[in-house]
């Protein structure tokens, strides 16, 4: 509780306690943090999600191409191969996204919370034998930090006692191929239309298709990039609540495969799996639109404290 009298602030912390009268409060140690996104790091670069495997099926099934044909059955045969092999599917294991939700009423005991998500990918990426992709400065010496350290947190405090951690690895084709632009106001619908198809048409074959194209609209220059990145991993066939944006999805994934690029970029039908756009208020003279493409490989896995 907070009071201002008198120009003087006091808080008082409230505290549940049991019928017994024993303080209550959910305590997860940084051990046990460590541990599952140690499993986390492996177990997300050997197992595709099951809705991404069932889009590609789908989708092999949609394709003409023989070229596409093709490259889809050998994309379905690795993600089973990594499967079973218990082996990295993609040579590239990214840079470790880790998205926390932290319940307000949870206790983390023991050490960080951030130090210790990075080192349970340090383990994860040693342990599961996966490419460690991190430099520890980006523009002169370019030296490997030799554990795919640090990761990429994002952490949100949300209601409740559970935390939640979702692993995403991002690998460089597929982010390279993002772009964020400050559209105006007048530029409206069409505008970002043509910017987000513009983004893909750009790509090509580069972000190893098919791809899954995640869109941010709204907010500030640094919130739609993070809207357009959480969107890739909602589960592809769901829709946007806004029906508006639900339709906004269906068209532009329509449009893109129109474009021709298709699996691997060798042409055909099936360029895309989905689109998902995620939208934020915004400022009255502004209009981001960001893009995050995820590769054919979207891999993210989360657990539940």
């Amino acid at each position: 509780m907070y009071n201002n009298k008198n120009d003087r602030i006091h808080f008082e912390i409230r505290i549940k306690k049991s019928e017994a009268g024993e303080t209550v409060m959910k305590t997860i140690s940084v051990q046990e943090i460590t541990a599952v996104t140690r499993k986390l790091c492996m177990d997300v670069n050997y197992d595709l999600p099951g809705d991404v495997e069932q889009a590609l099926q789908d989708g092999l099934k949609q394709e003409e191409s023989s070229f596409g044909q093709y490259c889809l059955e050998q994309i379905l045969q690795n993600c089973q191969m990594a499967r079973e092999h218990q082996q990295a599917m993609c040579q590239d294991t990214g840079i470790a996204v880790v998205y926390l939700e932290v319940g307000q009423d949870v206790h983390i005991v023991g050490g960080s919370l951030t130090e210790a998500i990075h080192e349970g990918v340090r383990q994860g990426y040693e342990d599961g034998y996966l490419r460690k992709s991190v430099v520890a400065e980006p523009l002169f010496g370019r030296d490997n930090t030799g554990d795919n350290t640090p990761a990429v947190i994002h952490t949100e405090i949300v209601p409740g006692e559970q935390l939640r951690i979702m692993v995403v690895p991002k690998g460089a084709g597929s982010e390279n191929m993002g772009a964020v632009k400050m559209l105006k106001p007048a530029d409206g619908l069409e505008g970002a239309k043509k910017f987000i198809l513009d983004t893909v048409r750009q790509a090509g074959g580069n972000p190893c298709p098919p791809i899954i194209v995640g869109v941010g609209v709204g907010g500030t220059m640094e919130k739609a990039p993070m809207l357009a990145k959480k969107a890739l991993t909602r589960e592809i066939g769901s829709k946007n609540t806004n029906g508006l944006y639900a339709k906004l999805e269906e068209e532009l994934l329509a449009d893109i495969n129109k474009m021709g690029i298709g699996p691997q970029g060798l042409g055909g039908r099936v360029t895309a799996l989905a689109v998902h756009i995620e939208y934020y208020p915004t400022h009255i003279a502004m209009l981001p639109v960001a893009v995050n493409i995820n590769c054919h490989a979207a891999r993210h896995k989360e657990i539940v404290l």
